[in-house]
Formats: C-alpha cells, sequence, structure tokens
C-alpha cells in the first residue's frame, strides 16, 4: 500500500498542469551559466557538470524503480509544489539544480590537483565539503516537507547513507572527469553516463511503464 506522501507524488507525476513560468527563467540561468563555460573554453568543467547531473539521474531511476517494486514509497519523494515533477523523487526545479551545481563545485577547485587542504587531497576535500553541505540542505527539505522518507536507513538519524549514496559519487565523478587530460575522454565517460540513463528511462519508462 503506498504512502500519502507516494500517492501524493503519482497524483502530480508528469502533470503538465502544473507548469507554472518560472521554470522558463531557470532554465535561460542553467543555458546562461553552460553558454558562459562554452564561450570562455571551459569545457572540461561543462563536462564535469554533465557528468554531475547524469549522476543524479542514474539515483533518480533506481529511486523511482524501489517504489514500483515495493509499491510503498521510494527512498525519497518530491510530493510538493512544482512545475513538473519528473519521476516521483525528481522535479524539474531539483534537476536544473542539479545542472548548475554541477558547475559551481568546479569552481573552487585548485588549478593544481594534487594540492592539499589540511593534509587531504583537495579534490577528496571538496567532495566531501559539498556532499556534507548536500545532506545538511536536504534535512532542511525534509523539515519542510519538500523531500519525505519513509525508510528508518534514510532519514535524519541515518544520514550517513544520504552522504555516501546519495552525494559523495556526484561529486567524485565530476572531479574524475574534470581531471582527465583529454576532452575526448571527459566527453566519452560524460556521454557514456548521460547514454546509460537514456537507456534505462526508455527501457523502465517509455517501454515497461515501471517509473
Amino acid at each position: 500500500m503506498p504512502t500519502q506522501a507516494a500517492l501524493q507524488a503519482l497524483s502530480i507525476l508528469r502533470d503538465a498542469s502544473q507548469f507554472q513560468w518560472y521554470v522558463i527563467t531557470l532554465f535561460l540561468v542553467v543555458i546562461y551559466i553552460y553558454a558562459s563555460e562554452i564561450s570562455a573554453k571551459n569545457y572540461r568543467a561543462v563536462f564535469a557538470a554533465l557528468a554531475f547531473w547524469g549522476m543524479d539521474w542514474f539515483n533518480e531511476i533506481w529511486n523511482a524503480l524501489v517504489f514500483h517494486f515495493t509499491n510503498y514509497a521510494a527512498v525519497w519523494m518530491a510530493p510538493g509544489k512544482t512545475s513538473y515533477l519528473i519521476l516521483i523523487g525528481l522535479n524539474i526545479e531539483i534537476s536544473m539544480m542539479f545542472a548548475i551545481m554541477g558547475i559551481a563545485a568546479t569552481k573552487i577547485l585548485p588549478e593544481n590537483k594534487n594540492e592539499k587542504v589540511f593534509g587531504v587531497n583537495n579534490r577528496i576535500f571538496y567532495a566531501v565539503v559539498l556532499s556534507a553541505a548536500c545532506v545538511f540542505v536536504e534535512i532542511l527539505l525534509n523539515a519542510a516537507n519538500a523531500l519525505v522518507w519513509e525508510y528508518w536507513w534514510w532519514n535524519t538519524n541515518m544520514p550517513f547513507l544520504i552522504f555516501l549514496i546519495g552525494y559523495l559519487p556526484f561529486f567524485l565523478v565530476a572531479y574524475w572527469v574534470y581531471d582527465m587530460d583529454s576532452t575526448e575522454k571527459q566527453a566519452a565517460v560524460t556521454f557514456g553516463i548521460l547514454g546509460f540513463d537514456m537507456t534505462l528511462l526508455a527501457i523502465f519508462s517509455g517501454f515497461l511503464g515501471w517509473i
């Protein structure tokens, strides 16, 4: 039996009548940010950000599958106000936020990938710090009922899994792509991640209709 939050999310899932005009402005902000990086030929930041975004899509797909197989709840759900709920735990505002966050995450990186911060490699240090900050924000969103958690192992009492699964891989993969020694490698990995996501969406949403 689905939880109340799951039913609420399902009631607006991919419902175009929820559209609000502010989402167009947010979309233009995303376009402007990426266009600025491309204009500056900062391609490694673009690919790192897209890899980051793709990692989030993968998480959202398996999260939606959890609901399909349990018919109870996804690990996280976004049943509140939105301009468009794409998947049970992903609305269009969240998706655009992650697209921007990937760019922002590269801006604080030292040019030297081996430089240490408090004795820790700077890539590891910033991945951990930013992941912890994201978990804190999620806890606030949960308190505001914008994100709903139903499982005992994924809540404010167990934030480690949110940190370890929900965010840390995003930053580590983004920084790995950022530091690759050629644009071709960055493009291959990034499009590999996005292509895998699109394949999963085509299967589980388009063909099977599970999510």
